[in-house]
């Protein structure tokens, strides 16, 4: 495979060979996917835990346990208050 890098791109990798971090741009490059792997991980984590929260919720939802929209309002404004109050000491 032949990959094809941007002026700027290339001048990336340049900068971190010299850095002295990396000494091939192989190993800049595979540092990169390792990044990349991780990120799309991290994220995947992210969207199961967000399901979860929402599933939860709605089961809450569904038995009663909901907090009306005004009250949680309220609770919010409460708890910035509270924090700026604290901030400002």
């Amino acid at each position: 495979m032949t990959i094809t890098l941007k002026p700027e791109q290339e001048a990336f990798v340049r900068q971190q060979l010299q850095s002295g971090k990396y000494r091939t741009i192989d190993d800049v490059i595979v540092k990169a996917f390792q990044l990349l792997a991780e990120r799309d991980r991290e994220y995947l984590h992210w969207v199961e835990e967000t399901r979860a929260k929402v599933e939860l919720g709605i089961e809450q939802l569904d038995r009663g346990e909901g907090i009306d929209g005004a009250e949680v309002i309220a609770r919010l404004r409460d708890r910035l208050h509270k924090a700026s109050q604290q901030n400002n000491q």
